[in-house]
């Protein structure tokens, strides 16, 4: 009996043991913490203090599946079901959650497994820390913390969202914890990642989680009580509102308790979406209907030709209204103009224009066409759009060939009336106008010169920021056309002083195009403005050159090769032009040399046009001491003779290096021009070779340079030679004779001895 007694005692011991136990588990599961080596698995929750949220499976009994994952419920609702708000990875595939364990690691980390097998953990944390616990929060934040300490967190779910932020939450860049926060949509197997966008006001981006290609941006409503801190970091401080991020990539705003139904989403509409329907082609917004997607045209056929992208189209040119536009495509090009008949002209006059709008600013694109809005009239969506926004209209670029269709002809009819009705306007508004610089004579189709305004120079040039060099009327700065097209801008300072320069510039070599001459691409008259656009030169000038020691060195064949190509230049001013036009001012100052040094004459701002029935003019001295030929200085009239004198003295210094109006000691020689013409007469031209080249240079070449340069600067006109005969000495198809000596280098420099030098002189 006693023996009996004591297994009854045991026995009844042991079942109260066992009640204990199972009293202890169940109060650890009904806790909001985890404690080191704890877990939770089938149906095993934790929640959190005032039981608004869950840790667990929504799962009473097996089997649960796809549609009851793992991770934190909100449950503080009587009438709505439970609401998923965190799971520790987007693509959980449940099968048995009783096969399924989370739990706390004596090191201190989250680990979620499945039979065994390792799905998850939050071993991303750079130590283990054993004095940890997990506890779910009121907020529906997942920590895990320091036993003792509360206020050191090692990790949290906040930090890592998936699918929800909670209010609470946060997005973007924390200067705390060093960690960028962003959200992941449930379904990271091409899914989407919505970042905080820093450079607008409450801004986000969405792209796809693994490429990372752009989707849509947009803005949180500031109703939702967001908090900004510096330029990228959101936090959610409204008490009861989430934001969410759909498998579909879609962003929508909900009321905890709400029942799911969203208070704010984005996109409005398929539409919104980046690329919805490709490059070229227009989105109709519709609010209950799937996005359609229409061409240019009209047609619904695949939109692969932007139109009339390149400038080989043939045909005449018009423009094809689309109305109704909700967003303008996107990166367009804004010039300040008045009227929609001056844009489109603008645009008509650049072949890479493709489109054009105008909403009180002209806008321009170049390229495809990308991510256009249209209204669908007929939708249940068009009658929510504020009716008192205007909506402009923009105009695509088409040549005949790109017509299609009766509808685009009925457009163009219409079209046609409303430009007869634009162009009358636009006569009134010249009119009224007339006192504007070049408003009598503006660009048409025909030129190639594009009218710029002060706005589009200064953002082409970021502010004027990086300053290439500058003159005696203004600087010269760099900037990128659309396109990537590298330009010089070069600003007139005074315009008083420089309104004649600029006229003389854009009147020369606005109008003609030659190899070795800079070209002009267009030109700013605005106001007081004053603004030149040429084509950039990568090597800069030749001055540059020849006379700085920093500068790469210019072996003889690249200098000859220079000499003709600037020749060429003068002789297509001189010869081949509908009115000869002399430059006035030639020096290395104004030869600019491009990428491969072809060189290029530059600065007509004190040109001079000569009509072919005039041999001569009477004009002010222009240009600059050292190249000013005789006729300058005794006031007499000019011709283009004068620019063959500046070139004679510009080749002398090409070939030697050195500057014309500096002095020498070269024996008796004081003036390096008169040195030179005695030793080509004496037959010794070797000496005159640039001392940087060690001797390397043609013989026969030098010869034949030096011979012309001499020519070039002789006393008298008709003994220098015309531009175009030059070119052919240069070539070698015309032999160069001894020239004579140059009386008036003594004379009018007054750097030598008459006297002492006579002997010098050859009759």
């Amino acid at each position: 009996m006693e023996k009996v007694s004591k297994r009854l005692h045991f026995s009844a011991l042991l079942l109260c043991l066992i009640k204990v136990m199972s009293s202890a588990c169940k109060l650890v599961h009904a806790t909001d913490t985890l404690l080191p080596g704890q877990s939770l698995s089938g149906n095993q929750t934790i929640l959190s203090k005032h039981g608004a949220f869950k840790l667990g499976f929504n799962c009473l009994s097996p089997p649960c599946y796809l549609d009851s994952p793992f991770g934190i419920w909100y449950i503080n609702s009587s009438t709505c079901s439970p609401l998923l708000v965190w799971v520790p990875v987007g693509d959980l595939h449940v099968v048995n959650p009783w096969s399924w364990s989370f739990n706390l690691s004596e090191s201190g980390n989250l680990h979620l497994t499945d039979g065994g097998l390792p799905i998850w953990s939050s071993s991303g944390m750079k130590s283990t820390y054993s004095s940890a616990l997990a506890i779910l929060l009121d907020n529906g934040n997942l920590i895990i913390r320091d036993q003792v300490n509360s206020s050191i967190v090692f990790w949290q779910s906040f930090d890592n969202p998936i699918g929800t932020v909670l209010p609470g939450g946060w997005l973007g860049f924390s200067k705390i914890t060093g960690l960028n926060t962003s959200l992941v949509s449930h379904s990271s197997l091409g899914g989407y990642i919505l970042k905080i966008n820093a450079s607008q006001s409450r801004g986000f981006v969405v792209q796809n989680n693994y490429s990372e290609s752009f989707r849509y941006s947009g803005t949180f409503p500031s109703w939702m009580g967001i908090q900004e801190d510096g330029d990228s970091y959101l936090s959610f401080d409204n008490t009861d509102v989430y934001v969410k991020l759909d498998a579909e990539g879609t962003v929508s705003a909900a009321k905890l308790g709400g029942c799911g139904s969203v208070l704010w989403s984005a996109p409005d509409s398929q539409c919104g979406l980046h690329s919805c329907c490709g490059p070229n082609s227009i989105c109709l917004v519709s609010r209950f209907h799937r996005p359609e997607c229409e061409c240019y045209d009209g047609t619904t056929a695949g939109c692969s030709m932007v139109p009339s992208l390149n400038c080989q189209s043939s045909g005449p040119v018009s423009f094809y209204p689309i109305y109704g536009v909700y967003k303008f495509p996107e990166n367009p090009w804004s010039i300040e103009l008045i009227g929609t008949r001056n844009c489109e002209a603008l645009c008509f006059s650049d072949c890479s224009c493709t489109c054009y709008a105008f909403n009180g600013t002209c806008l321009l694109w170049y390229g495809e066409l990308k991510n256009t809005l249209l209204l669908d009239y007929g939708s249940n969506f068009y009658p929510m759009i504020d009716q008192t926004e205007i909506l402009y209209p923009m105009y695509v670029r088409l040549t005949n060939q790109e017509k299609s269709g009766s509808k685009i002809e009925i457009v163009l009819t219409v079209v046609g009336v409303l430009a007869a009705v634009l162009i009358l306007t636009c006569l009134a508004l010249l009119l009224e106008s007339q006192k504007k610089l070049f408003m009598d004579r503006p660009v048409d189709s025909n030129s190639s010169l594009r009218i710029f305004s002060n706005a589009q120079l200064k953002k082409v040039t970021g502010s004027f920021s990086e300053k290439l060099g500058e003159g005696g009327f203004g600087c010269v700065f760099k900037g990128t056309l659309p396109g990537s097209s590298v330009v010089a801008v070069k600003k007139l300072e005074d315009i008083r002083q420089g309104e004649k320069q600029f006229r003389a510039e854009v009147q020369t070599i606005g109008m003609i195009q030659h190899i070795n001459l800079v070209r002009l691409f267009g030109f700013c008259a605005e106001g007081s403005k004053r603004l030149l656009v040429y084509e950039y030169m990568e090597n800069g000038s030749l001055n540059s050159h020849l006379f700085s020691k920093s500068s790469a060195k210019l072996v003889w064949e690249l200098r000859y090769r220079i000499a003709l190509g600037t020749a060429r230049g003068l002789a297509y001013l001189h010869e081949e032009c509908k009115d000869c036009i002399i430059h006035c001012d030639m020096k290395p100052d104004n030869v600019l040399l491009d990428a491969e040094f072809c060189p290029k004459i530059a600065d007509f701002g004190m040109a001079k046009l000569l009509g072919r029935d005039f041999s001569r003019a009477l004009t002010t001295m222009r240009g600059t001491i050292g190249y000013l030929a005789p006729e300058w200085i005794s006031g007499l009239p000019i011709t283009h003779k004068a620019d063959v004198y500046s070139y004679g003295m510009m080749l002398l210094e090409i070939i030697s290096g050195r500057r014309n109006a500096e002095k020498i000691k070269e024996g008796k020689f004081t003036y390096f021009p008169i040195f030179a013409a005695v030793k080509v007469n004496e037959g010794d031209v070797m000496c005159l070779l640039d001392s940087s080249l060690e001797g390397d240079g043609d013989v026969e070449q030098l010869t034949r340079a030096c011979r012309i340069a001499c020519w070039c600067i002789q006393d008298a006109e008709d003994q220098r030679p015309m531009m175009g005969q030059v070119v052919h000495m240069l070539e070698g198809v015309m032999d160069v004779e001894v020239p004579l000596i140059p009386r008036a280098l003594l004379r009018f420099v007054g750097m030598e001895d008459c006297t002492r030098s006579t002997d010098f002189y050859t009759l």
